[in-house]
């Protein structure tokens, strides 16, 4: 995690990989639940982006257009990494130069997150095995395929393993990100943030 000024509140980066295909409220949906945190906070505890390999517009699933905030090459380091799913996501597992950067940002971040089958990206860099860890319901049999050494569940919306947590599809990302939000922060920020967005999820 980065060196904060034990005299100010610490404020971690959150980075938020896109690509072609990801699926919108995979990504939205944590940046939304972080963003409001820190809104509602006067701009403390996160600060969050949306990063990618390149300076690019990015299509997302359905056709929405997405421009990253940071790219690969800015060099930055992120103490929360969340990496979302969507039909991108089986090209991705591909992109080595990807799969390189997940795997360094993995090292140094405090917490890496997936969404939906963003499971199938940490699953290739090996952040799974011998972990609990789930998915998109129609994904889980890609991910159970992935490696031998991950414990997959299939009836929770989100799975905390420490340093790793992974979601279920789409919707689960917000249930997860205000989970984050709930052990960093406590009950009363992740309550405050649920009640602005009138989100009665998870």
């Amino acid at each position: 995690m980065s060196i904060h000024d034990p005299s100010t509140p610490a404020i971690r980066r959150v980075g938020i990989l896109v690509f072609d295909d990801v699926e919108v409220l995979d990504f939205a949906g944590p940046f939304e639940v972080f963003a409001v945190t820190a809104q509602l906070a006067g701009q403390q505890h996160f600060r969050t982006v949306l990063v990618a390999k390149q300076d690019r517009v990015f299509t997302a699933v359905n056709g929405l257009k997405v421009l990253p905030n940071e790219t690969f090459a800015d060099g930055h380091g992120y103490d929360l990494l969340v990496v979302p799913g969507g039909f991108g996501t089986r090209a991705l597992v591909h992109d080595a130069d990807v799969m390189a950067w997940v795997k360094a940002q993995a090292a140094t971040a405090e917490i890496v997150m997936s969404v939906c089958s963003g499971a199938l990206v940490l699953a290739t860099v090996g952040l799974l095995d011998g972990r609990r860890a789930t998915t998109h319901h129609e994904v889980m049999h890609e991910l159970a395929a992935a490696s031998p050494g991950i414990v997959c569940v299939d009836d929770e919306r989100y799975v905390d393993e420490g340093a790793v947590i992974t979601c279920g599809g789409i919707s689960a990302g917000i249930d997860g990100s205000l989970h984050v939000v709930r052990r960093l922060l406590g009950d009363a920020a992740a309550g405050k943030t649920a009640a602005y967005m009138e989100y009665r999820g998870g």
